[in-house]
């Protein structure tokens, strides 16, 4: 794909621009790959960096085995089986794939990496969304971008160890197992694309920012990366081996096999089990996420950050409405609610357990001007991940960590805005990839200029581990005494507790992670 600069330095497609001659080869540590050409870099899409998984069902994974000749590196790779129709996505047990965009290689100089983890929770999703490509941030910021696939869903978190004894002792979190054999390949073959292993930056949203938090309680993953920046995707509590258990039986009994047949039957017939009911969570599918055990000992962030990180440069956000996407628009009822229909569809919706009547007062005393269904999803949207986000800074900020805090506000333009500044917003900000056909930013010149403003600070970090520098206004990292806070928007600019009565009255309930009692 070929690309030109435009304002705010994104790079867009199409426009025919020189590229140096030949597709690029790489040498890596398994064998040689060939690429193609992307925005002027260098673009690797689908390199294996584990075995197929089909064979080690539930197992821990392992490194590819190296290969002879020049394998090609021109399309992307499958992605982790999942429920929906992928729209032509290929799907396979065999997903162990990465992803790279690299700038030219020059002598003396190595580069940061970026390495994304792609978000849809534990259950979907893939490193080959438009959206997340990264050829645009590769060029801006003269960097090494990575995204990858890994096990998802029961693949990755089929807590089996309790019913199938010792050899299966790892299958609760075999999918963040592959993220950590990815950050190994990324530690050996970085300097073959101009990377520095010594430089790796995770960021991730939503499940992605959820897994790098339990990458950042794992021994394993020690030293493997050197900052993290995490977008709406916060991991407080994981699931106890008592409930994770629980949860694989009930996908046995749904499925109707044991664990021989679990081993052998198609990944298609396996995938039945998602429409299982989950024996903790009324009226919910079983939720398939991280399990306390040997890989992860500890929860992530509770009851403290973990220690095992602390020194790591951290920014985490969240987007003022969270659910716009995460309920709204999937449900334009909600935007048919009265004053006397709100409550009880808070009562439905509302994850902390807080009295709903009163959170509406709270919300139409602090913002008269929000009708009902606004007033729903901040309601719902403090409530949830913005929540958790909280836990988490506070952790960090009582262990001394340094840790920045955002909060997007630039709204989203498709249907007249109503969706407000909703969760994803921020992927294609970030990634500059406002262009793109899914991104719901705009692409003109605000657009582009929130995105060059985003995207430079998460490029600062990755050199720096500060996001301080631009056009940004002095940005301190978050303390428990003013919780100054960056708020992206058009006139983007750091306020003192944003949110502090919202941020006290959810505080009175205490919070578990949904799905991991």
């Amino acid at each position: 794909m070929s690309g030109v600069a435009l304002a705010g330095g994104c790079v867009a497609p199409g426009v025919a621009r020189a590229a140096p001659a030949g597709p690029p080869v790489v040498e890596l540590a398994s064998g040689r790959v060939r690429g193609g050409w992307s925005g002027g870099v260098r673009q690797f899409l689908g390199i294996p960096y584990g075995a197929d998984t089909g064979a080690r069902r539930f197992l821990p994974p392992v490194a590819v085995a190296p290969w002879t000749g020049v394998r090609e590196a021109a399309a992307y790779g499958a992605a982790c089986p999942q429920g929906g129709d992928g729209q032509g996505e290929a799907r396979s047990e065999d997903c162990l794939v990465l992803n790279v965009w690299a700038p030219e290689q020059r002598t003396g100089v190595k580069l940061p990496v970026l390495v994304y983890i792609h978000g849809g929770g534990y259950t979907s999703g893939s490193g080959a969304s438009p959206l997340t490509h990264g050829a645009n941030l590769a060029a801006r910021g003269d960097v090494v971008v990575v995204t990858l696939n890994h096990r998802l869903n029961l693949f990755g978190h089929f807590n089996l160890g309790g019913i199938a004894g010792a050899d299966y002792a790892a299958s609760g979190n075999a999918g963040l197992l592959d993220l950590v054999l990815a950050l190994e390949w990324v530690r050996d073959n970085a300097a073959a694309f101009g990377g520095d292993a010594g430089c790796v930056t995770l960021f991730g949203q939503s499940g992605g920012g959820a897994k790098i938090a339990c990458l950042m309680a794992m021994r394993a993953a020690k030293g493997l990366f050197h900052r993290v920046w995490t977008m709406s995707g916060q991991q407080v509590t994981v699931q106890g081996p008592r409930g994770a258990s629980a949860r694989a039986k009930a996908a046995m009994e749904h499925l109707g096999v044991g664990v021989d047949a679990l081993r052998t039957m198609p990944a298609s017939t396996l995938l039945g089990a998602l429409s299982a009911r989950d024996p903790s969570i009324a009226g919910s599918r079983i939720y398939w996420g991280p399990v306390l055990d040997d890989a992860l000992p500890v929860h992530p962030f509770w009851p403290e950050a973990p220690a095992l990180s602390a020194h790591i440069p951290m920014v985490m956000g969240n987007t003022r409405e969270e659910t716009g996407s995460l309920i709204a628009r999937g449900d334009p009822s909600i935007f048919d609610l009265t004053w006397e229909t709100l409550p009880a569809r808070l009562e439905r919706d509302m994850v902390s357990d807080v009295d709903v009547h009163a959170a509406i007062a709270m919300y139409r005393r602090l913002y008269p001007e929000l009708p009902p269904a606004q007033v729903f999803i901040r309601a719902t949207s403090a409530g949830r991940s913005w929540r958790a986000q909280v836990i988490e800074a506070e952790a960090r900020a009582r262990q001394g960590a340094p840790t920045w805090v955002y909060q997007l506000d630039y709204s989203s333009r498709g249907n007249g805005g109503r969706y407000g500044a909703y969760h994803m917003l921020d992927i294609p900000l970030v990634l500059a990839n406002t262009h793109e056909a899914s991104a719901d930013t705009g692409d003109d010149a605000a657009a582009r200029a929130m995105a060059a403003t985003m995207s430079d600070a998460l490029l600062r970090f990755a050199r720096t581990g500060d996001p301080n520098g631009g056009v940004l206004a002095r940005w301190p990292r978050y303390d428990l005494a003013k919780r100054e806070t960056m708020m992206f928007d058009v006139a983007t600019r750091v306020e003192v507790d944003p949110r502090g009565e919202e941020r006290r009255f959810f505080g009175v309930a205490p919070y578990i992670q949904p799905g991991t009692y």
